[in-house]
């Protein structure tokens, strides 16, 4: 590999520090809401501050920033990750830690569009892939290795001590992009109104809908898993852990599997089936709530792998609907979709918070259900707009 795609792993760790700390909190919710003095929607209401706080600035960062140089736009951001994942560590109290995950996100939203475009510019249209691959395998990796040790350290040395390990993982992020990274001049980037104006149309409307829906079931039961494991299947933070590998490798296959079923099968088809998949998952998950612990495992073990698989490979083929909407415009498609994720996430974890509060920890699978029969009726949807549009050109 080339010098300059070997410098890119600098941004593979960014990623993958960010993505670590974004999903390592749903395993450290029960012991944070303990120390902090909170309940527990509560603290899983950072999850939603943060999600959307990122769903609604990174299109504002990406407009604010468009004229800054790249590597210098990569080394703030990175600072800025590290230094809220130290204020977060420090945190004295809930206001604190929220106010930390508001400048994390921010920052995380500044940072990942553009690891994404200065990876894509580095590597040549030869090489874009490959380049591309060095920023989304930082999350995988975060994903299946990450969020399982973040986890352990924080039940043996406190959920303090994750946030000082995350924070120095980007510390060293940036070491590596100022001392390892040449400069890149700003690329073009598309404006609020543009933005807007794509989001507008009904056929991309319809596909963001399904991405929020989709995540948002995600969410509901993810931001809670660990309480609702221990409470259904009496499973403690170990076995938690565990059982977060299982799902990240899960969620890895299925992100190449949707990549292939949607260039072999179509990609509305593939969405098609990883949402009935992901409800197939749900509902496995809310009968098995209501057997005793030891049968309830059996049931749940095997439902939360398909759901990582499933939902994380419609995730792929979501992006290549979009593409195909507006081949022209698929950098402000992606981005708006990226924007939907976490405006999934963050209603996800605000419903989830509802559903807990009212003692229905049991119920999650149900709800996170309901997205995702809410997320196929918006395939269905599209689908028909699309149709109802291409027979109106023939006509014409």
């Amino acid at each position: 590999m080339s010098s300059s795609l070997s410098s890119l792993r600098w941004l593979t760790l960014g990623a993958f520090s960010i993505g670590t700390e974004g999903f390592m909190i749903a395993g450290l919710l029960p012991g944070l809401a303990q120390d902090l003095n909170v309940s527990l929607p509560a603290a899983g209401h950072l999850v939603t501050a943060f999600s959307l706080a990122y769903a609604v600035g990174a299109p504002v960062m990406a407009v604010v920033t468009a004229g800054l140089e790249r590597r210098r736009l990569l080394a703030f951001a990175i600072a800025g990750i590290s230094l809220a994942n130290l204020l977060a560590a420090l945190a004295p109290g809930y206001a604190g830690l929220l106010a930390a995950r508001l400048l994390l996100a921010l920052s995380a939203a500044s940072f990942m569009p553009a690891a994404s475009g200065y990876a894509a510019a580095s590597g040549g249209p030869e090489r874009r892939g490959r380049a591309l691959s060095m920023v989304t395998n930082g999350l995988s990796f975060a994903i299946t290795a990450g969020v399982p040790l973040g986890v352990l350290v924080g039940q043996r040395l406190g959920w303090r001590a994750t946030f000082l390990v995350v924070g120095g993982l980007a510390a060293l992020s940036l070491v590596g992009i100022l001392s390892g990274m040449p400069r890149q001049p700003p690329g073009i980037t598309a404006g609020l109104g543009e933005r807007l104006a794509l989001a507008r149309r009904p056929d991309v409307l319809a596909v963001l809908s399904t991405s929020a829906l989709t995540v948002a079931g995600t969410f509901t039961l993810y931001t809670y898993l660990g309480v609702f494991l221990a409470k259904v299947a009496e499973i403690g933070p170990e076995g938690l852990a565990m059982v977060l590998l299982g799902f990240g490798i899960a969620s890895a296959v299925g992100t190449r599997l949707g990549g292939a079923a949607a260039d072999h099968w179509g990609a509305r088809h593939t969405v098609i089936v990883g949402c009935g998949l992901t409800l197939l998952a749900y509902l496995v998950l809310s009968l098995g709530a209501s057997l005793g612990p030891a049968q309830a495992l059996l049931a749940l073990l095997p439902a939360i792998l398909l759901w990582g698989l499933a939902s994380w490979g419609l995730m792929t083929a979501q992006q290549a609907r979009l593409v195909a909407l507006a081949p022209a415009l698929a950098s402000v498609s992606l981005s708006l979709n990226s924007s939907a994720i976490y405006l999934g996430s963050a209603m996800g974890a605000a419903v989830g918070a509802l559903v807990v509060a009212d003692n229905g920890v049991r119920e999650l699978g149900w709800v996170a259900a309901g997205f995702s029969m809410a997320a196929l009726l918006t395939v269905h949807v599209c689908a028909r707009r699309f149709r109802s549009r291409l027979t109106r050109r023939e006509g014409d």
